[in-house]
């Protein structure tokens, strides 16, 4: 098992958000949203340029304003849960291993989505579910509010300069440095602004994560300015 606590003597914890980091659901998403903007005779494309940047309720009210949101949200929601039951999901190369690694308790995953999805995904793909998992349904501020991540942290009993987060999204970049973090980005090909590291893959980001995981506490870079791109 990885992740002992380092010279410091303060253990040291990861933090990772789920689709497009650890589940590439990229293709489910853009269907499932394109299938939820043509029941309402809406453009796809969008409709799902706004969903990348915006949590639901914020997304109908830019796309379907003269829409009950409670509707749109219950016809969305329909929508993922069969995309959970029957889409075809993949874990990113490198999750499996890392997950499997690290230490139960000192890693947790902070999403978005709902809990049930989670598992759901996870069940499908084979990756274990840790005892910390911050969903929608937890938080009354979603990303890119520190909250989520604050929360994670606190339930798992760390502090915030012990956490090292780990992202695709500028939104959930922005979330983890608010709360204080170590944020490190993935499965891009360029750096998401204000990470401190960034992989072009989750599998090239998995040895200096277990490094992370069990080494003493570095020096945090600060700023967009101090990235390293591996």
């Amino acid at each position: 098992m990885i992740s002992e606590p380092g010279q410091s003597g303060a253990m040291r914890y990861v933090l990772f958000d789920v689709d497009g980091t650890l589940i590439d659901a990229v293709d489910n998403q853009r269907l499932v949203w394109r299938t939820w903007a043509e029941r309402y005779g809406l453009d796809p494309d969008e409709v799902y340029r706004v969903a990348l940047r915006t949590r639901p309720m914020e997304t109908f009210a830019q796309v379907a304003p003269d829409q009950d949101p409670g509707e749109c949200l219950a016809a969305l929601h329909e929508l993922e849960d069969e995309d959970v039951r029957s889409g075809a999901y993949t874990a990113f190369g490198g999750a499996s291993e890392l997950l499997s690694a690290l230490q139960p308790g000192s890693w947790a995953l902070v999403t978005s989505n709902y809990e049930h999805r989670v598992r759901g995904r996870f069940a499908r793909t084979g990756l274990p579910v840790p005892e910390v998992l911050v969903d929608a349904a937890a938080v009354e501020e979603g990303k890119p509010s520190p909250v989520p991540y604050l929360q994670a942290a606190a339930r798992l009993g760390a502090k915030p300069e012990d956490c090292l987060v780990i992202e695709d999204a500028p939104s959930g970049v922005e979330s983890g440095l608010r709360a204080g973090m170590t944020v490190w980005g993935v499965n891009g090909p360029a750096a998401v602004d204000g990470v401190h590291r960034h992989f072009g893959s989750l599998r090239e980001a998995v040895r200096d994560i277990l490094a992370f995981a069990s080494g003493p506490r570095p020096h945090r870079l600060e700023g967009s300015a101090a990235v390293e791109s591996s």
